[in-house]
């Protein structure tokens, strides 16, 4: 496959009609998933009726140790041949890793997307994470997802392909399909992957889809993809198979047809492990040959083994590689894998804290086995052990809630779900000697402890918006925990005073005043993150905040933070009050004026709750003039940077009017100071008075030029304003001829003219008088750099190969002189030697872009007249 378009590169823009349909997917994904679960569950409840929970106990403790043992070493050996997988698509890359590193982001990599349930996508979020951090590509990462999530489809297609032809009667029956249509279905699973070994044998050239080119692997791989998915898959049915009681009623070809449906059926639904989906197929197509309680034993074996067991190992292995970096230093990998990292291992964690907390509910609903509760009744008082029930199916519900924090990096929901898996193994010893139980949250909570520093955000929990998503997975989690408790319950009678029965075999009561407790819980946080505070559309600064401005801003080292003191923008402050973020609104986009203003250690927590202001508003968060170093901010954000010119900054503490390349610029100063030409900088008390002769040089300049006042990013000219900053000026015979207002930094970093304007009777070049003048009185001052401003899409690349936003501006800066002066003004900031640095805008990509370009210039020009005139 060959290198797709670099990542600021906007993505392929769609039409109207296929945005329209992806929006209407995305909102009713999570619905679907809802109800395609609750069919599952309703025909689990179909399916079961006739059994008693005991009975299903009885078959799952009935299972011998010996078959128990056999399903994990199968389960190895499945994950040992998963590692294939992986091995297939390094070698199609012609990339070489060890072994040991390969195994390692298999293992990881699927153990993860098996409880997801997206082979595709729950399987590389840890493969960016391992693979990035030994120097592959994220070309070369995608590209090798992309391999194994096709190795996986091939290897299922072969499987029930040849199942379903050579056994098409047995399958038609346990499917309830016609036999010819179940033969024409595996004729066409089979022929797809001889259409696949085809053209990869004849075709050379890459496949190229809207722009994207796809190589494919010689006839050779793809033979051994195929083998290697059979192979894996019918290892991965026998771990089910050997569970089963008297497994031989059931011929393991069929079985193995059957187990890949089911299991294509759950990754299918987009359920996450296709949990529920997968066992009712099973259940339903099985129920002539496999007692129902004997194979729900065997399926809920199967789940711990070759779905929980890895994902802890996998936990734990992926917690003990961040200690190992945190102790070795891999100082050189660090850059590399720092960029990912913070996207993805709180991804992680919060899958496996929201999954330690379902376990927490559903124990809840499940009676302890009697052994172990006359063996705590020696140890703890009743009322202890019915205290920790209750208490441990609030810490499940914490958990489950709380997995969302982690996800956005909360640094209060990696506190509290520290101290809840805690809490959790110690009530799970307590309330009934869940042993297991415990073992597994310590674990969790052993991955979770070395990663503190990716939690870092100092945001309110309750405040935090909750997607469609996060909400609909709660719901579904606790609903099916109560659900599981009334099916163990079932045949139980059901009073009122059950309620308030206390003994040490009421597991009932326990489990139904657990339940009143998590729905209650879950309620009161509903409530409250619905009457949470929300914010309003931007409004114009009180007197009181601009004077916490001016603090920020007298020792910000950027001199354009003086931009907030126009008194356009409004302000988001961090907690400490010690940074903000200036902004305006304009259109559906909140635009932000540069980087965040203050400790570079606020930047972090500021910019995420400027996205999250955007998201209550329904707004789109904009950075605009964004600088390079603070781009895996915004990248952390999911914002896409686009570059959208160069700033110039000349080095003070080497310039000089001295040498052959000066020669004209010597000239310029000699020849305006001997016709009466003058400089000076004037403090900010000095200029009240100035005032009215100032206005009048502005007027004439704004009517000579056939403009108006611009904003936002630029100075304009109000009095109060001008006020704050000393001033530049040139005189002549006559007075005051030209003026520049001019930023100084704090620390003596730069200096920077803002706001430049001259009258008709003001010398030839003046500006570049000026400009040079303000270049040595800053020098004299101490200061380090002169920051010239920005140049418009200058260094934006033209080439073919060019991302498509580089080739527009491109071409704008180059035909667009009548509308800008793109490139006189860059040529002009050239005459100083500057050291030019990128600038970007910083957005959502796609479709929104060209609107997003729109209000940006909407706002900086004054409104839409101002976009179309000067």
């Amino acid at each position: 496959m060959s290198d797709p378009p670099p990542t600021d590169r906007p993505a392929p823009l769609l039409d109207t009609h296929a945005a329209t349909i992806l929006q209407i997917l995305r909102r009713v994904g999570p619905v679907l998933v809802a109800t395609l679960l609750g069919a599952a569950i309703w025909l689990l409840e179909h399916e079961l009726r006739a059994y008693h929970y005991r009975e299903i106990r009885h078959s799952l403790v009935a299972i011998p140790a010996g078959k128990v043992g056999l399903a994990i070493l199968l389960t190895a050996i499945s994950y040992w041949m998963l590692t294939g997988y992986d091995t297939l698509a390094l070698r199609h890359l012609g990339r070489t890793l060890s072994y040991r590193r390969t195994a390692l982001a298999s293992f990881v990599g699927y153990a993860f997307a098996h409880t997801i349930g997206l082979s595709l996508v729950g399987g590389a979020a840890p493969r960016y994470r391992l693979y990035s951090a030994w120097r592959l590509s994220v070309v070369e990462i995608t590209t090798l997802v992309a391999f194994t999530a096709l190795t996986f489809w091939l290897g299922s297609l072969t499987v029930a392909g040849l199942t379903l032809v050579f056994h098409p009667r047995a399958m038609a029956d346990s499917l309830h399909l016609p036999v010819t249509g179940v033969w024409a279905l595996g004729a066409t699973c089979i022929g797809s992957v001889i259409g696949y070994l085809v053209v990869a044998a004849v075709r050379r050239t890459p496949i190229a889809i809207r722009g994207w080119e796809f190589r494919l692997p010689t006839l050779s791989v793809g033979v051994q993809q195929v083998l290697v998915s059979a192979v894996d898959w019918a290892v991965a049915a026998a771990v089910l198979y050997v569970l089963l009681p008297g497994h031989g009623l059931v011929p393991y070809g069929q079985f193995v047809g059957l187990f890949v449906v089911a299991q294509v059926a759950g990754v299918s639904s987009h359920v996450p492990g296709g949990l529920g989906v997968f066992e009712t197929i099973m259940l339903v197509a099985l129920r002539r040959q496999v007692s129902q309680p004997d194979l729900l034993g065997a399926l809920l074996i199967f789940r711990t083994v070759y779905y929980l067991l890895p994902l802890v190992l996998a936990t734990a292995l992926l917690g003990a590689h961040e200690l190992m970096q945190r102790r070795e230093g891999l100082s050189r990998l660090g850059s590399l894998v720092g960029r990912w990292a913070p996207e993805i291992t709180p991804r992680l964690l919060a899958v496996t804290t929201f999954v330690g907390g379902t376990i927490l509910l559903l124990s809840g609903a499940v009676p302890a086995p009697h052994g172990r509760l006359d063996l705590m009744q020696r140890i703890v008082p009743l009322a202890v052990l019915e205290l920790s029930h209750f208490l441990g199916s609030l810490v499940g519900l914490g958990l489950v809630i709380l997995a969302s924090g982690l996800q956005r990096r909360l640094d209060a929901a990696y506190v509290m779900a520290s101290a809840l898996l805690a809490a959790g193994a110690v009530l799970s010893i307590l309330k009934g000697f869940n042993y297991e139980e415990a073992l597994l949250l310590s674990l969790l909570l052993a991955t979770l402890i070395p990663c503190r520093r990716y939690f870092y955000r100092q945001a309110s929990i309750i405040g935090e918006r909750f997607t469609p998503g996060w909400s609909l997975a709660v719901v579904v989690v606790i609903a099916s925990s109560i659900w599981f408790g009334f099916f163990v319950h079932r045949h139980h009678e059901y009073s009122r005073e059950l309620w308030w029965q206390f003994s040490l075999f009421g597991t009932a009561p326990r489990f139904l005043r657990a339940s009143v407790g998590v729905v209650a819980s879950g309620l009161f946080f509903a409530v409250a993150h619905l009457l949470r505070p929300t914010r309003a559309r931007p409004l114009p600064p009180a007197p009181q905040t601009m004077e916490r401005v001016r603090g920020i801003v007298a020792g910000a080292p950027r001199a354009a933070a003086h931009l907030a003191l126009l008194g356009d923008k409004s302000f988001l402050f961090s907690d400490d009050g010690r940074a903000f973020i200036m902004y305006a609104g304009s259109g559906r986009s909140f635009i932000a004026m540069g980087d965040p203003v203050g400790p570079p250690e606020c930047a972090a927590e500021l910019v995420w709750r400027f996205r999250e202001l955007c998201d209550r508003s329904d707004s789109w968060p904009v950075f605009y003039e964004a600088s390079a170093s603070n781009l895996p901010l915004y990248l952390d954000i999911g914002l896409d940077p686009l570059k959208f010119g160069e700033e110039a900054r000349v080095s003070l503490t080497d310039f000089s009017l001295e040498g052959g390349n000066r020669r004209q610029q010597r000239h310029l100063v000699r020849r305006i100071e001997r016709n009466g030409g003058s400089f000076e900088v004037l403090q900010p008390a000095d200029v009240p008075e100035l005032l009215p002769q100032l206005k009048r040089i502005s007027d004439s300049w704004l009517e000579s030029k056939h403009t108006r006042e611009k904003g936002f990013s630029l100075g304009c000219f109000d009095a109060r304003y001008l006020c704050e900053f000393p001033l530049a000026v040139v005189r002549g015979h006559d007075g005051i001829v030209a003026f520049a207002n001019v930023w100084c930094s704090g620390g003596q970093e730069e200096i920077s003219p803002d706001l430049m304007r001259y009258g008709p009777t003001a010398p030839q070049s003046v500006m570049e008088y000026m400009f040079l003048k303000v270049l040595l009185w800053g020098q004299q001052q101490g200061f380090r750099w002169c920051n010239l401003g920005m140049a418009p899409l200058a260094g934006l690349e033209s080439r073919a190969l060019a991302p498509l936003w580089h080739r527009v501006g491109a071409l704008a800066y180059l035909y667009g002189e009548p509308f800008y002066n793109f490139q006189g003004l860059r040529q002009f900031k050239q005459k100083f030697d500057p050291e030019w640095r990128p600038k970007y805008l910083v957005c959502p990509g796609g479709l929104v872009v060209p609107r997003v370009l729109a209000n940006v210039a909407a706002l900086v020009s004054g409104g839409l007249r101002g976009v179309v005139s000067k």
